[in-house]
C-alpha cells in the first residue's frame, strides 16, 4: 500500500537500532545546571533571581519579556551561583542563570489548577505561555504564538509530527510507544481550541510499535486520525508534512495557519498535557544519547540545564576515540566543539560519532548529473544556488528561489562530488536574513 509523502527526498540508514528498543530513563544531573536566557525564537527572557538565592524545581527564574517570549524555570532545587554569559550549542555565550544542585529536588508548589475543560480558550493558552512551552522539535518558535491565531476557525488541521525522520533519534518513538496517552489527551486539549479542526498523528510507516501504540490509545476520539507516511527524509519538514497530511503547499512567506494548519512536535504535546492537567512547567525533555562511540547509547528524561559531557558518563562513556559530536541529529544537528554546554528545550539528541565522514570528504567538481535536483523536496537547482552564494549572486540566487532552501541537507547527501551544497546556500539565506532585518 503506498502511503502519504512528498515529492524528492532521500533514504539515509535509519541507524535507529541503537536506542530503538531502550525504554526512557530518568537522569538526575550531578554538577551545576546553566540555564540560558535564550533558548527560543523571539525576546530573551530576563532572570529575576540573583547569586546566592535558593531555587526550587518549577520556580521561574526569569520571565518572559513580551508576548513573543517565555519563561524559564528551574530544574533543580539549589543555589544561584552566577548570572553570566555561558556557552551554548550555537558556540555562542549566551547570558545563563547558574544553579548548583542541591540533589534534594524540592519542588516549587504547583499552582492550583481548575479542571482544564472549565478553562476559556484564553486561559488555556496563558498556562502555556506560563509553562514555557516552545516547539521541542525545531527553531523553539513559542507555543502559546503558535496557537493564538486571529481567526481559530480556519484551522482545520492540527497535525503531530511523530515521523522522526532524522537518522539516530529515538526519543519522539519511545514517548510514542511508552506515553502515547499523554499525546492523545495533549491533542485532545488542543483541538479543544479549534472547533472546526480534526487531529493527525503523522507518523512514518517504518514505526509499527508506534503506529499500533497511538492506534489504540486515539480510537475512541472521533477528532482524530493516525495517519501512515512513507519512510523517507525530510518527511518531518514543516511543509513537507503540511502537503503529505493535507495535499497543501505553503512557502517561506507564508505561515502552516495559512494553510490552515497546525503543527507540533511530539514532545510539545506532551508538555502541553502536563501544563493544562497537572500546572507543570517545561523543565526536562527527552534527549537520545547514540553514536557507535558510546558504550551503551540510551533514551534519557534529562532536566533541562543538564551539562551534554555528564550524558556521556550517563551512557556509559566511550567504547571508542569520538571523531565528531552533534547536537541532534547528522542531518541538521549542530556540530560540538565542547561538550560542557547545557541541554536546552530544544536538545533532542546527542550524536558521538566514530567517524567524521564530511571532514574526512575533498569537495570535487559538479559533473552536473542533478542528483541534488531530484533529492531536493523544495525542487530548487541546488548546485546552482551553491554557485550562486559562493560567488555572491545575491539578485540572482533569490530568483531562483534560494530563500525556499529548508536547509535539510538532502542535496549534500546525495551529491557524488562531495560539494557543500547546502552549507553554502544557508550561508547566503542568512546572510540575506540579516541584510533584510537590516
Amino acid at each position: 500500500m503506498a502511503h502519504s509523502t512528498f515529492k524528492g527526498g532521500i533514504h539515509p540508514h535509519k541507524r535507529k537500532r541503537f536506542t530503538r528498543e531502550k525504554p526512557i530513563q530518568e537522569y538526575y544531573p550531578r554538577g551545576e545546571l546553566v540555564y540560558p536566557m535564550v533558548q527560543h525564537i523571539g525576546g530573551p527572557a530576563v532572570p529575576v533571581v540573583k547569586a546566592g538565592e535558593r531555587v526550587l524545581k518549577g520556580q521561574v527564574i526569569a520571565r518572559a519579556d513580551g508576548y513573543i517570549s517565555v519563561p524559564v524555570h528551574a530544574s533543580v532545587s539549589g543555589t544561584v551561583k552566577a548570572v553570566e554569559p555561558r556557552m551554548t550549542v550555537s558556540g555562542n555565550a549566551v547570558m545563563s542563570i547558574v544553579v548548583d544542585n542541591d540533589n534534594q529536588y524540592e519542588r516549587a508548589p504547583l499552582e492550583q489548577m481548575k479542571p482544564w475543560q472549565d478553562l476559556e480558550p484564553g486561559e488555556r493558552i496563558m498556562k502555556i505561555q506560563k509553562a514555557g512551552i516552545v516547539g521541542m522539535g525545531g527553531a523553539g518558535f513559542p507555543t502559546h504564538v503558535k496557537l493564538a491565531v486571529k481567526n481559530p476557525k480556519k484551522i482545520r488541521t492540527v497535525i503531530v509530527n511523530c515521523s522522526e525522520c532524522e537518522p539516530y533519534l529515538t526519543s519522539d518513538y519511545r514517548r510514542m510507544v511508552e506515553n502515547p496517552e499523554w499525546l492523545v489527551m495533549g491533542l485532545k486539549m488542543i483541538l479543544s481550541l479549534f472547533e472546526r479542526a480534526v487531529g493527525i498523528f503523522a507518523i512514518e510507516d517504518s514505526k509499527r510499535d508506534a503506529i499500533t501504540s497511538l492506534q489504540l490509545a486515539s480510537g475512541k476520539e472521533n477528532r482524530m486520525e493516525v495517519k501512515v507516511l512513507e519512510t523517507k527524509y525530510p518527511q518531518g519538514s514543516e511543509r513537507m508534512l503540511i502537503y503529505a497530511c493535507t495535499g497543501k503547499e505553503i512557502n517561506s512567506s507564508m505561515l502552516p495557519a495559512d494553510a490552515g494548519c497546525i503543527v507540533h512536535n511530539v514532545d510539545t504535546v506532551c508538555a502541553i498535557y502536563q501544563a493544562l492537567a497537572f500546572g507543570k512547567p517545561l523543565t526536562e525533555r527527552v534527549v537520545t544519547v547514540t553514536g557507535k562511540a558510546l558504550v551503551n547509547p540510551c533514551n534519557f528524561n534529562v532536566p533541562i540545564g543538564t551539562s551534554f559531557s555528564e550524558l556521556i558518563d550517563a551512557a556509559g562513556g566511550f567504547s571508542k576515540e569520538p571523531k565528531k559530536f552533534v547536537s541532534g541529529g547528522p542531518m541538521m544537528g549542530i556540530s560540538l566543539f565542547d561538550l560542557n554546554v547545557p541541554v536546552v528545550k530544544t536538545s533532542s539528541a546527542l550524536l558521538c560519532m566514530s567517524k567524521d565522514d564530511v571532514a574526512g570528504s575533498v569537495p570535487g567538481s559538479c559533473i552536473r548529473c542533478g542528483s541534488c535536483v531530484e533529492a531536493c523536496p523544495e525542487q530548487l537547482l541546488p548546485a546552482k544556488l551553491a554557485d550562486l552564494a559562493e560567488h555572491f549572486q545575491e539578485d540572482t540566487f533569490r530568483e531562483l528561489y534560494g530563500m525556499e532552501c529548508l536547509e535539510c541537507g538532502s542535496c549534500s547527501f546525495v551529491c557524488p562530488a562531495r560539494r557543500h551544497l547546502t552549507q553554502s546556500i544557508r550561508a547566503m539565506r542568512r546572510s540575506l536574513l540579516v541584510k533584510g532585518k537590516r
